[in-house]
This record gives C-alpha cells, structure tokens and sequence, in this order.
C-alpha cells in the first residue's frame, strides 16, 4: 500500500465503536428490539420546539460565539447554581459544545501531551477509552469495588508522574452506579494533592433512582482551579440528535478550549441552542415526570432477569439507564450478542467494549423503551439467555 494511503498509527491503536457493528446486526434482522444504546423513549418538550419557531421568525444565519451564545449560557449558570450547587465565578468559564462527547474531546486536547496518561475507572465508557487513544494519551484503568463502586485507593495506585486526569462517572454508563458524595470527595482531594485534573461526566445527573442522589464534585470548596464538569441535554431533554452539551472548567483552560472549539466545530448549532434554552425553560420538572416511567420500566426488568438469575448475575444499579449481566457461559459476549439477535431478535451492548473481562458481561439499556416494548424485549432476552446458556 502507498504510504500516503496509510492510516495514522494514533488511529490504528483505536477501538472500533462496537453501536454501528450491533447496529448492522439489527438492521439484517428486521424485527429485532434494541436493548443496547442509550436514548431515552421520550422528546423535547414543548418549550423547546416554542423556541425554535421563535428562531425561524428571526432567523440568524452567522456563527455564533464559539462558547455558546449569551443567554444559553446564562441559564446554564443558573441552573448549576440551583440544581448542582456550582457557583461559577471568575475562576471559572462555561462552554456550551455539540454534545457530552465534544465536552470530553476538549477536555482532553486542552490538558493531555502525547504519551500522557489518563485515569479510568474500569469498567469505562468506549468512547471515553477512545478519545484518550485519539489525543495520543493512555489510559490507565483502575478497578472498581464492588458493585462497580469507586475504589478510591485504586485510583490513588494508579497515579504516575505521567498522570494528567482522572474520570469519573455518575451515575455510571455502563453499570448504573450511582457513586456516593464522600468517595466523590475523597477522588477529588485525590486530584488536587496530586496536580491533576478531575473530570467529572454527569449526563446521567436526573436519573438515579431509590435512595441515590447525584453529587457534583464542582460544587465542593478549593475545585475551581482543577475539577472539570461535564453535562449532556442528550438524556434529560431527548436531546440526543440535537447535539447540545456543556462544561464548565478552570478559566485558565477557557482560551486553550476556545481554540479546540473553534477548529472543530467554530461553534455549536445555533439553532439547536435555542431550542436547549427552551428546554431550560421548562426545567427539571420534565426531565423528573419522564423518569418516573423510566423507574418503572426499571422495575420491570429486575423482575423479568430474577427468572434467570441461576445463570445471570444483575449488579446493583442504582442510575443511568443500564444493567451489567454478568452470564454464566464460556461463550464469548461478542458472539452471544449476535446470536441474541440473528436467534432471538433481541438486542444488547458486550461488555468487553467497556474493558469488561474475565467473564461474559452484557449491558442492557431500558431507557428508549415503552411499557409494551420493554416486557417484549426482556421477555426475549430472558427467553435467548435460556436457550443458548441454559439449555
């Protein structure tokens, strides 16, 4: 092959996103019920669709601010203050970016040089994985306790000279985990006393259910000059194809995010943040009443898996819109996916694409489903999971 043909190595030594592969098993097998990627069932609100009509009366047909326009931003700030008890002040600077995973891409070209290392708890979120690869870091994994909780002393074990970052997740995608307010605290202590950034992903923040509460590790005393935190209307509005999230990161790293911005995107859809600040509009009383049905839908899928459960371990979960199985087979999770699907026409996520290992792990998402759907679809995986494993 001529070496202008070639692929950079960087790229080379990146995971194929495993969602297109499972998509095209999907799309071969008509009928099948997705329980793999994470969306939720519900749209907009209306206040968002009233702020697009207002838009397409007056519309604006320049770029906007590479940081989002003013009034978003605005009410992005209010809302940190309200709901996630971050004040942001002159040490810090909100940046409105084409969704959850813009917000970590620029995260990580404003504080990572080649070869340095990345702290991820494990098991991770791909795309996470990914994009340390892509920016010419490594990443570092540091195993979680027990169901899927943050080990503090592991992440404190896998810190380097090297060290520029540490990840968390909360609640987690892919377990469901939802990590307590002290460990929190204490990754972030962590973080400072070594120099190194903690990047905090909430864009699962409205969906945590029983007991749990989420925690914004930004809202803690001494964490402006380190702590970055990532947000996501993706999730909480049905936002997912509008493209709109947001992070709010040390003022030192506004300009170096400013450039990153700038080349890869100049600046978010203006008109998709209009619509983000209708939605703000409506509040987080619309994200709570569509998570009721989510809860239930929850419930639901505990009940169908305990039919199962002599071949079919359920960690505990207790946020997000996930389940990890851990199945009891010597089958490969790649290869039990895609008999679930040509077999079963039931859909799910192999764990191993999020560094789960040393077994067979699947995760199930329930969001993007409706009552009907959901007893179809975990019927189906119950009934494939018995017949391949069982039988």
């Amino acid at each position: 092959m001529p070496d202008a043909a070639r692929v950079s190595r960087r790229m080379e030594g990146v995971q194929s996103p495993i969602i297109p592969v499972v998509a095209d098993w999907i799309r071969s097998c008509p009928g099948t019920i997705s329980l793999g990627q994470g969306v939720v069932y519900y749209g907009p609100p209306d206040e968002a669709f009233e702020a697009l009509a207002a838009f397409a009366r007056a519309p604006q047909n320049k770029y906007g601010a590479v940081d989002g326009i003013p009034e978003l931003r605005e009410a992005i700030a209010a809302k940190l203050a309200a709901e996630n008890g971050i004040e942001v002040g002159p040490a810090q600077s909100v940046v409105v970016t084409a969704g959850g995973n813009m917000a970590f891409i620029n995260a990580l070209l404003a504080v990572v040089d080649e070869g340095d290392e990345v702290v991820l708890p494990s098991p991770f979120y791909f795309n996470h994985e990914m994009a340390v690869t892509m920016v010419g870091g490594r990443v570092v994994t540091a195993p979680t306790a027990d169901d899927f909780q943050l080990d503090p002393d592991s992440i404190r074990r896998a810190l380097t000279r090297r060290t520029r970052a540490v990840v968390t997740v909360s609640p987690n995608n892919p377990t469901g985990a939802v990590y307590g307010a002290e460990t929190l605290r204490e990754v972030n202590d962590i973080c400072r006393e070594a120099g190194v950034y903690h990047i905090s992903d909430e864009a699962y923040e409205y969906f945590t259910y029983g007991d749990a509460r989420h925690f914004s590790p930004g809202s803690l005393p001494l964490t402006e000059a380190h702590t970055i935190s990532l947000f996501s209307l993706s999730k909480a509005y049905g936002f997912a194809s509008w493209r709109v999230g947001y992070m709010v990161i040390p003022a030192h790293l506004a300009e170096a995010v400013s450039k990153i911005q700038d080349t890869i995107v100049i600046c978010p859809a203006v008109v998709s943040q209009h619509a983000a600040l209708g939605a703000l509009r409506a509040g987080v009383g619309y994200c709570r009443e569509k998570t009721k049905a989510i809860a239930a839908t929850r419930e639901t899928v505990l009940h169908e898996l305990a039919a199962i459960e002599s071949i079919c371990s359920v960690a505990r979960a207790d946020g997000a819109l996930y389940f990890v199985l851990r199945v009891e087979t010597d089958e490969s999770d790649v290869r039990l996916v895609e008999r679930l699907i040509r077999e079963h026409g039931v859909a799910v996520i192999p764990g191993s694409t999020f560094g789960l290992d040393g077994g067979c792990y699947l995760r199930v998402s329930y969001g993007a489903l409706d009552g009907d759907t959901v007893t179809e679809g975990i019927g189906r995986l119950v009934n494939g999971l018995g017949a391949i494993v069982g039988g």
